[in-house]
């Protein structure tokens, strides 16, 4: 796990996307946050790039390639299972066959998006914070 690369945020809701921009402007994390508004153009980025991610938060519900499908695409391929890159759901609802399904596909957690902006910030804070104090195995090309 890169704890310094870039936190990938897959994110097809604008306004979604503009919160958590402040949000992590205010955290100051200095992990540049990437924004895709689908699984497809994540996906290119993954593979396509010698970058290793710190984490992907991803939505569910998306154009061309959903959350689940992308989880899937990214478990199956060697290249980016090794680099132990945490993927996180976080979504604005949970069904219960989606949360049985996302950690059949070995997701490392299912988060339900809050609705006051200082609750979402709490959240990110903790699940960054657990995630620098996280030890994986090391990561060699």
């Amino acid at each position: 796990m890169n704890k310094t690369g870039p936190i990938i945020i897959i994110e097809d809701d604008l306004d979604d996307q503009k919160i958590l921009s402040d949000v992590f402007k205010e955290l100051a994390y200095t992990n540049q946050i990437v924004f895709f508004g689908d699984g497809e153009q994540a996906l290119e980025y993954l593979t396509g790039t010698d970058i290793e991610p710190f984490i992907i938060f991803s939505d569910i519900n998306m154009p061309r390639l959903n959350g689940m499908e992308l989880r899937e695409k990214v478990h199956e391929n060697e290249d980016l299972r090794i680099k132990s890159i945490p993927y996180l759901f976080f979504s604005t609802t949970a069904e219960q066959e989606h949360v049985v399904n996302a950690y059949s596909k070995s997701v490392q957690g299912f988060f339900v998006k809050p609705s006051r902006y200082a609750e979402i910030k709490e959240t990110m804070k903790i699940i960054i914070e657990y995630w620098q104090k996280c030890v994986s195995p090391n990561y060699i090309k």
